[in-house]
């Protein structure tokens, strides 16, 4: 066996060994994660999530998954919590405390705080007669399954379960809410996630940035309005301010002869394609580009057929859509 083919073969039996551990989780999840979740549900502060070690890692990860989703969270270092930070925990958080082996020592001040003023508390170990798991009052069991290095030394198929129930209990919380992609873009404003998750209204040009012009506008001003605004386009409004018609570079090179002597009116596209200020602006760049055009004006399905906006495609690629 070559070198290369050995480091495959770990790898391998690494990621075999934690996916039939993950198996084995799933299938011996029962009420207690019912009663995790109901516990999580029924509070009125937050989700204090703690741990010791990689646990803590896993921890911090936990606690980022579930305040992002919908459930306030945050997590405490056992350490900092004996030396002040237990002052942050009050009536009506719920603790979720992760440890392996149920018997870090680290943790014993913060299940006496949680026993001593009724907190409520969630154990998360592998261990179901450690010190951890007799004191919580909800219990969390992931299977006891050694680790992927073969001596049980080095947490990884402990920490992948511990990870794979957090995800679990996030997701399951947020389902319950359901906690909506615009909810996510509430908690996720920046990045590529923030973009694809940006709303219509979030980036549409409104006020006196818009081309609007009436249906019986000559020509010779609606030329100025386009070129004036920038946009390439101008949207045709009734005389109640609702959109009627569009007028693009395609419809000026249509009706060329004679232009100049022609209304607004008599050169429009009617019924333009328009969006809904709530609509993700993906979906925005989606039909911009099966129509080959370059901007959407935005029109409120539910409300008067006036336009609220103008979005053009140069506003999404500028925040990483497209």
């Amino acid at each position: 066996m070559t070198e290369n083919e050995s480091f495959l073969k770990t790898a391998r039996q690494v990621i075999t060994d934690e996916a039939k551990a993950l198996e084995v989780l799933a299938d011996g999840l029962d009420e207690r994660f019912a009663e995790a979740v109901r516990t999580i549900l029924n509070a009125t502060g937050r989700i204090i999530v703690s741990g010791i070690g990689k646990s803590g890692h896993i921890g911090h990860k936990i606690a980022a998954t579930l305040a992002s989703t919908g459930t306030p969270a945050y997590f405490v270092h056992p350490a900092e919590a004996s030396h002040g930070d237990l002052g942050m925990l009050s009536k009506g958080d719920v603790v979720l405390a992760i440890s392996n082996s149920g018997e870090a020592p680290e943790l014993a001040n913060l299940l006496a705080f949680t026993r001593r003023f009724g907190i409520p508390l969630i154990g998360l170990s592998s261990k179901p007669e450690s010190t951890l798991m007799k004191q919580a009052d909800v219990h969390l069991l992931i299977p006891s399954m050694g680790e992927a290095c073969g001596f049980g030394m080095v947490p990884s198929i402990s920490t992948t379960l511990t990870l794979a129930m957090g995800d679990a209990l996030a997701i399951a919380l947020m389902k319950y809410r359901d906690f909506r992609p615009e909810n996510f873009r509430d908690f996720h404003p920046g990045g590529k996630l923030g973009a694809r998750l940006s709303k219509v209204r979030d980036l549409m040009h409104t006020g006196t940035a818009l081309p609007l012009i009436g249906s019986d506008t000559p020509m010779g001003e609606v030329l100025i309005e386009i070129s004036q605004k920038g946009f390439g386009v101008a949207g045709v409004t009734d005389a109640d301010g609702a959109l009627t018609g569009i007028i693009t570079d395609g419809d000026l090179r249509r009706h060329m002869d004679g232009l100049l002597n022609n209304t607004a009116a008599q050169v429009m596209t009617e019924n333009p394609t328009t969006i809904a200020p709530g609509a993700l602006a993906e979906e925005a760049v989606a039909i911009m580009n099966e129509r080959k055009i370059t901007s959407l004006f935005v029109v409120d399905p539910d409300g008067p057929a006036r336009a609220e906006g103008l979005l053009h495609i140069h506003d999404c690629l500028r925040v990483g859509l497209g």
